[in-house]
């Protein structure tokens, strides 16, 4: 297979768009992105093919089917609909994510054990695709090497914000404080802390403030430069999450070092069921004043699935 004879579709939103290039990247496949929004009422009916849907990304997509990719991957629903259209032009599908319709629309599905979707041409993974893995944290150290040299042990913290299976707010964060900043403090290690765009404004004002007397750095938005979070993964000698975000714990659970959750019993539905076996498998812990190591096993399944990927459909080099 060309490798730019590879598609990735989604809608661009930030976890889509990395699944999708997480998952060709593992295959060793350069791929053309495409971040796309159908127009109505294509938009809505996704992934589902309406009358004249082949139109629905508008004319540049529509042109680029008549020369369709060998392969399409798609993450998301927007994504799903345009790997249809690139399947029914003649390329090899891949959708990432449940995408709600019968799987058999796709050559392969790949979907998280906790959202329970099953089938013949369905690979199942705990958590989801990214691309953690041990060249990818040496070339994040590489490119942050001044984490390095912050004392140890550097404790990175993680924050997302509330969603719907969980809450997030300012008490939930002020608990999390409570337990991990005076250990820090005790140890005389260093804090590595991020934010996501989900973080609540006063969660992100009382870390900034929770963080001036401590070693480290704190990665609020923009204003601090750009966002070092690889370099936060790559040197952390342990990683603190919430536990809101399947995407972080995932990129979190691949590394090398230990994993603690906050608050996880306040999670619910599919998410939970994430949280509940990475606790089963040894991989994370919940987080505690005691912060005691563990040794981990890192979760690769980005190159589990490729491999899968790769003979389903019996791709070559």
């Amino acid at each position: 297979m060309q490798a730019a004879r590879v598609w990735t579709l989604s809608d661009g939103h930030a976890g889509n768009l990395r699944q999708a290039a997480a998952l060709a990247g593992a295959l060793g496949l350069e791929a053309h992105d495409w971040q796309l929004d159908a127009r109505m009422p294509w938009r809505l009916a996704a992934p589902r093919v309406l009358p004249g849907a082949r139109e629905a990304f508008g004319a540049t997509f529509a042109h680029a089917l008549a020369q369709p990719p060998q392969l399409a991957i798609g993450c998301g629903r927007q994504g799903a609909l345009a790997t249809r259209l690139a399947g029914a032009a003649g390329a090899r599908t891949v959708q990432i994510l449940d995408p709600r319709i019968d799987p058999h629309h796709w050559d392969l599905v790949v979907a998280p054990g906790h959202d329970g979707l099953r089938g013949d041409n369905v690979l199942t993974l705990l958590g989801s695709l990214h691309p953690v893995d041990d060249a990818w944290l040496a070339t994040a150290r590489d490119a942050h090497p001044a984490l390095g040299a912050l004392p140890g042990p550097r404790t990175a913290l993680l924050l997302g914000g509330p969603s719907r299976h969980v809450e997030f707010d300012l008490a939930a964060f002020e608990r999390l404080a409570a337990t991990l900043l005076p250990r820090i403090t005790a140890e005389g290690g260093s804090l590595l802390a991020t934010v996501s765009r989900r973080t609540p404004l006063d969660v992100v004002t009382a870390l900034r403030a929770r963080a001036a007397d401590l070693p480290g750095m704190c990665w609020t938005g923009p204003g601090d430069g750009a966002n070092p979070y690889a370099g936060l993964l790559a040197w952390a000698d342990r990683i603190v999450c919430s536990a809101d975000s399947v995407n972080m714990l995932s990129e979190a659970s691949a590394t090398r070092v230990p994993v603690f959750v906050a608050e996880p019993e306040g999670v619910r539905g599919r998410p939970r069921r994430f949280i509940d076996a990475l606790l089963a498998r040894g991989r994370v812990r919940t987080l505690d004043a005691a912060l005691a190591p563990f040794d981990v096993e890192p979760l690769r399944e980005t190159a589990r699935i490729a491999t899968l990927v790769r003979e389903r459909l019996d791709l070559r080099d």
